[in-house]
This record gives structure tokens, C-alpha cells and sequence, in this order.
């Protein structure tokens, strides 16, 4: 894979539409054609309230075609609620494109896309571009509700087969999205997921009893999205060189080694970095 760039283009740009497919979440399409044209699926951006008065916010890019990238927020707090509140022409500053993202070749023909909730976002990109070469997708997704299940269909409209959770019952399996991954999960070569920690917990466990490879994009509040802070870390298993291994597209500065209470050496990598994408049998739990 390409090496990641040293430091992010802030893309100067205006909001281009804006839909809202579930109450408290906005997908917002700005015009960015250079960053359309170099992201990778499962890379993000940082996004700058046009305000000034927040810190920028990291988003993970749900579409990129042509000349248009799209992003998806939940409304949780002061940052996102100024971010959803834009309009169509209103500007807006991004930062990017960050992080590793996904090493789609290394998953196979036949992959399992795993979203908890908006996890949903950074898997979009790799579903098309793994179908687009003739892989089969099936996504797994779960959510409290069915309302909050969004964009469902749009996986299927580009060729993805869908298995569906929610926690109250009200569409597709009644309980955790991993029960019917681990149901049928053995036929895929690999896994792709987004979502919770709990969930990616449960994901790694579900990969390794079905003896299948599994990617995990982490979901982390990033201070600056560039790994200058090293304020977004997690527990990295290392080589026996001390290198750490595994990491999607990148190797981390050298770093102090510690065990494990198992034995097993670590390091601390950085999410917004060296991530937010690890293979789930390197991370340290």
C-alpha cells in the first residue's frame, strides 16, 4: 500500500447536500475532488467547525466518487450539532485524508463487513470497492433499532447481502450482530468491522474461534488526528525485533516494550495514526 502522506491538505469547500436517514444522524456531501480522489476506504478527515470556536472533529468518509466525498455524523455534542446544522452552499474546511484504512486485498473474495450503530460509515467505501473487483459482501449490521439501521439498502443496491440486529427485535435478528456472524461467519476469507469497542471485542473473538483474519477500525475521540499528541493510544503487540506487527499500512516510531499479564509483549500505537484500522489478533485487549 501507498505510504501515508506526512501531513494532511485542508480542503477548502461548501456543502453540496444534506440528508438526515435517521433522527440525530446527517450525512453531509461537500465538493472535493482531490480528496475524492486519493482516500482510501476506511481513512477519515478532520473536520473544522466553520465557527473557529471548537476544536475540529473526526469523521470517517462515507462516499467518494467523482468530485463529491460524503461524511456521516451522530449529534452528540456541541462540535457535531454545529456540523449538522449546515446547509447546502454553507463552507467548510477538511483535513485530509488520515489514517491507514483498510488493506482490502488482504481480505479475500469473501468478506464480512461487521457495523455497530454508525460504524456503519468507513465500511461503505470498502463494500464498493471489493464488490466493484468481484469479491462477495455480505454486511453485517446492528443497531439499537430498525430505524437506526441506515443505509441499509444502500449496501444492497450496489450487490452487498445483508444480515441485520437490533437490539429490541424490531428488524432482523433479535440480539448481537456477532450471533449470526458467528452463525455463518466460516464461509468468508475475511473481516472488515466498525463499531463500538464492546462489539470489536466480540468481533476478535468470533474471528478467532472461526479461525478468519479480521481488520478492526477503531472508534476514538482524536484530538488532532495526526499523531502529534499521542492522546488516542492502544496496547499493540510487537515482533521479536520490538517492531510492532500487523499494522495495516504503517509501522510506528520506536517505543518502549512492556508484556502483557499472558507474557506477550506491546507497545502503544497511536488510533489517528498508526490506525484507526489493526488487525484484531495484534491488538492487546
Amino acid at each position: 500500500m501507498p505510504a501515508l502522506e506526512p501531513s494532511p491538505t485542508v480542503h477548502a469547500t461548501v456543502v453540496c447536500d444534506r440528508r438526515e436517514p435517521a433522527p440525530g444522524i446527517v450525512i453531509l456531501g461537500v465538493r472535493a475532488s482531490e480528496l475524492a480522489a486519493n482516500v482510501r476506504p476506511g481513512q477519515f478527515v478532520m473536520v473544522l467547525p466553520p465557527s473557529g470556536e471548537r476544536v475540529a472533529t473526526a469523521l470517517g468518509v462515507y462516499e467518494a466518487s467523482d468530485d463529491r466525498v460524503s461524511l456521516m455524523l451522530v449529534v452528540v455534542g456541541p462540535r457535531t450539532r454545529e456540523l449538522s446544522s449546515l446547509g447546502v452552499g454553507d463552507a467548510i474546511e477538511l483535513a485530509g485524508p488520515l489514517g491507514n484504512g483498510f488493506d482490502l486485498d488482504a481480505l479475500g473474495n469473501d468478506v464480512a463487513l461487521v457495523a455497530g450503530g454508525v460504524g456503519i460509515a468507513p465500511l461503505l467505501l470498502p463494500a464498493q470497492r471489493l464488490l466493484a473487483r468481484g469479491a462477495r459482501v455480505r454486511l453485517y449490521y446492528g443497531a439499537r433499532t430498525s430505524s437506526a439501521l441506515v443505509d441499509a439498502e444502500l449496501f444492497e443496491s450496489f450487490g452487498a447481502s445483508l444480515s441485520l440486529a437490533t437490539d429490541d427485535g424490531s428488524r432482523g435478528h433479535h440480539g448481537y450482530v456477532t450471533d449470526p456472524l458467528l452463525r455463518d461467519g466460516a464461509a468468508h476469507t475475511g473481516i472488515a468491522a466498525c463499531g463500538p469497542s464492546p462489539m470489536l471485542r466480540a468481533v476478535s473473538r468470533v474471528a478467532q474461534t472461526l479461525g478468519v483474519r479480521a481488520q478492526l477500525s477503531l472508534e476514538e475521540t482524536f484530538a488532532c488526528g495526526v499523531g502529534a499528541c499521542w492522546g488516542c493510544v492502544v496496547a499493540h503487540g510487537v515482533d521479536e525485533d520490538g517492531a510492532a506487527s500487523g499494522l495495516i499500512a504503517t509501522k510506528p516510531p520506536s517505543s518502549a516494550v512492556a508484556e502483557a499479564g499472558d507474557g506477550r509483549p506491546f507497545t502503544y500505537v497511536r488510533i489517528c495514526k498508526e490506525g484507526p484500522v489493526f488487525w484484531a489478533h495484534e491488538l492487546r485487549w
